[in-house]
């Protein structure tokens, strides 16, 4: 890292101090996650070093994660803030992961499900812009809605995207068959087969194993 990004981040903690000194007396309220300032802004102050101004800008947003002078957990946080602040560093640094990695492991579990929600459909917009990139943080998604929130459709629209919009080798059979599992659950088992069947005759699927799972499971599928 340059020792001019070093030196700004030294200065952005000194003034951090500073500011947090100030307002000891102030009220709880005005300690909250402020609005985002967006990517442009963002941008012109990271001064053509975008990466290290997004590793900055998530260091500062996570400061109201752990408390410190602030006073409300994350949990109570303004998600839409949350989310706009989130979108801004991703602009500012499209290949980073740690923002959607933050939305889907961090925020998207709190036990406020509303708030879970907002992370959750964040964590989607964002996959359908890079999804043979971004899929790990939407399969998650699509886990915690049907686990923790126990909204089938919803977890169905999540795995469904993975399905459909991703296409690099490297994406796992597990991630792109998610919406099988689901459709069971959902006791729609015909639907099931007929994704099944069209895995099968499509020849994308190549491997051994996998083949003979996905039969196995298609006659399990007849069966019941």
């Amino acid at each position: 890292m340059p020792r001019w990004v070093i030196a700004l981040l030294a200065v952005s903690v000194a003034a951090q101090i500073a500011v947090q000194a100030l307002r000891g007396a102030r009220s709880a309220a005005q300690l909250d996650l402020p609005p985002s300032p967006g990517a442009p802004a963002l941008r012109l102050a990271s001064f053509g070093e975008a990466e290290a101004g997004a590793r900055l800008t998530m260091l500062y947003l996570q400061s109201y994660d752990y408390g410190g002078g602030n006073t409300t957990p994350y949990q109570k946080l303004d998600y839409r803030r949350l989310v706009d602040w989130l979108g801004a560093i991703l602009e500012l640094d499209p290949r980073s992961q740690y923002p959607l990695f933050a939305a889907a492991r961090v925020y998207a579990e709190t036990p406020d499900a509303a708030r879970s929600r907002i992370a959750l459909e964040f964590v989607y917009e964002q996959f359908l812009r890079d999804p043979d990139r971004r899929w790990p943080w939407l399969a998650h998604a699509a886990l915690l809605a049907k686990h923790r929130l126990n909204d089938l459709p919803l977890a169905r629209r999540y795995a469904q995207a993975l399905e459909r919009h991703t296409t690099a080798r490297n994406v796992p059979l597990w991630a792109k068959q998610m919406e099988i599992f689901i459709l069971e659950d959902m006791n729609e088992l015909e639907a099931a087969k007929i994704m099944i069947g069209g895995l099968l005759q499509s020849g994308t699927v190549s491997d051994p194993a996998e083949l003979r799972f996905l039969k196995q499971r298609l006659e399990e599928l007849e069966k019941r």
